[in-house]
């Protein structure tokens, strides 16, 4: 038991300094600035420019809050179109996201403090303490939220890597589908649909804002009630 932990130790931390360093080497928080250049420098590498951008993915769910994760699936579908870049974009998202959760469950909390924010965490504590597949789910649903903190929140919990799976990965496929069709209509300038999946997103988001507190508090009732009959 004690080899394996070092293992995943080992192994997880490699994935968090080597991200860190291609994050400073490479400077990528100047490509937030000017998407063209972060569309350049992927390109740059081809034709191994896929495997550049899954990378890239993976990399900015472990540094939280450094790249929101809608502009890179933005710029996924932008340069691959919307098949491919959904699935280049959900390949390196589920893989950071279940790194992120590793790393959390490895770690714990004192870890996790140092890359969440502690608003985000105050917000979402019922996830730590509980399950919360279904909080989980809806959240990782919405465009805009902040899943990459959610995947080391949600490391804190009871909830089993499989589970989290489960959740995580049809709930992000979503999001990503609407964000890669999103940037492949604003390439072939077809304003019509980038406008609509747009409006789409924001309401989605703004709804999401509005009931979270509520979904959460509904959440936990529901929780204390499955206590009491199991008891």
């Amino acid at each position: 038991m004690k080899t394996s932990y070092a293992f995943k130790s080992i192994l997880l931390a490699s994935f968090v300094i080597l991200g860190t360093y291609l994050f400073i080497h490479y400077e990528l928080k100047f490509f937030l600035i000017d998407q063209n250049k972060l569309i350049e420098f992927i390109n740059s590498f081809h034709p191994y420019d896929d495997f550049v951008f899954i990378v890239f993915q993976i990399v900015q769910v472990l540094i939280v809050g450094a790249i929101p994760g809608e502009i890179s699936e933005f710029i996924g579908g932008y340069i691959y179109g919307p098949v491919l870049g959904t699935i280049y974009s959900a390949i390196g998202l589920c893989i950071g996201s279940w790194l992120a959760f590793g790393l959390a469950r490895v770690y714990g909390l004192p870890f996790v403090r140092r890359i969440v924010r502690p608003s985000i965490m105050e917000k979402y504590d019922y996830l730590m303490e509980h399950q919360g597949r279904h909080i989980s789910f809806l959240l990782f649903m919405v465009p805009g939220f902040p899943k990459a903190a959610l995947c080391y929140i949600v490391g804190l919990s009871r909830m089993t890597i499989w589970t989290f799976i489960a959740v995580s990965t049809p709930g992000r496929l979503f999001g990503i589908v609407l964000v890669s069709i999103c940037g492949s209509s604003l390439k072939n300038h077809q304003g019509m649909i980038f406008f609509i999946l747009l409006t789409i997103m924001s309401i989605m988001l703004l709804l999401a804002y509005l009931f979270r507190d509520r979904l959460i508090k509904l959440a936990g009732k529901r929780k204390s009630m499955d206590i009491e009959r199991k008891e």
